[in-house]
């Protein structure tokens, strides 16, 4: 398999609990890109959260932010895609979360023009901002910023009241409608159907590359990962995966505090 392209997501992937690139990581992705292998991020997170780690790790190419909501190249400044959600579903998301049996078990963020808006601070939000290194911008009510283009909406619960939103708003919306998804068991992801991480690599891959699914490796962790693990020619999940995301991978490497990237790119591209 002649691999040409690696694409990595950051958060339980390429960045455990200390949120950076380990010395390890970084060799190997070095190690990679030495041998004429191009590195690419696709991450649920905000296009400019995502910049420290695409200087970390040294790539060239368009960022696939927000699940493939929002690709951007730093090198040029050019937004290749943006599929924000529409207003009206937008809106119909923040009046679902503002039932009386979610109000206190859920916090919102939307984001807007790589913007994050909040309407009120707790500690989760402020572990998401230390993570994130954004700014969150407060606002009485979210539903009054919706005339704008809104790229994310992102849920932060306990697991069971993720799961169990996750399940009822895919009973409500198809795949067509809306795209569903987390990134983390505490973080509920909202965005357009056309974007997912298995659309952005695609376009990196076939119209941005002029690759072959096959010349494609790819590595994550969590169930935002499964549609660019299906793509991909080579698939790697990392060990601190859900099962259901190992399932998918055609291997499955080392958690991301063993250095699970590294020991993958050893294995499948520097051997």
């Amino acid at each position: 398999m002649n691999i040409r392209l690696l694409v990595l997501d950051i958060d339980g992937t390429i960045a455990g609990e200390s949120n950076t690139v380990s010395d390890k990581v970084r060799e190997a992705i070095a190690a990679a890109q030495n041998q004429g292998i191009q590195v690419a991020l696709a991450t649920g997170r905000m296009y400019h959260s995502a910049l420290r780690f695409y200087e970390l790790i040294g790539s060239k190419l368009p960022i696939i932010a927000y699940n493939g909501a929002w690709i951007q190249s730093p090198l040029t400044g050019i937004r290749h895609h943006h599929f924000p959600v529409s207003e009206a579903i937008a809106l119909e998301l923040l009046d679902y979360f503002a039932q009386s049996q979610w109000q206190q078990k859920i916090e919102v963020h939307c984001y807007i023009d790589d913007q994050l808006y909040v309407s009120e601070v707790t500690a989760r939000t402020e572990a998401y901002r230390q993570r994130s290194k954004m700014e969150p911008i407060l606002v009485d009510d979210l539903r009054n910023i919706l005339n704008l283009p809104t790229t994310k909406v992102l849920g932060i619960s306990q697991p069971k009241v993720i799961k169990k939103i996750l399940k009822e708003l895919q009973e409500r919306y198809s795949r067509e409608e809306l795209y569903l998804t987390q990134s983390t068991p505490i973080y509920f992801e909202a965005t357009h159907p056309q974007a997912s991480k298995g659309v952005g690599i695609r376009f990196l891959a076939e119209e941005f590359l002029n690759l072959e699914a096959s010349e494609v490796m790819a590595i994550g962790d969590n169930f935002n990962d499964i549609e660019m693990l299906e793509y991909a020619g080579l698939s790697v999940a990392m060990g601190n995966a859900p099962d259901a995301v190992k399932k998918v991978a055609n291997w499955v490497t080392p958690d991301v505090e063993k250095d699970g990237v590294a020991i993958a790119i050893k294995q499948f591209l520097l051997s």
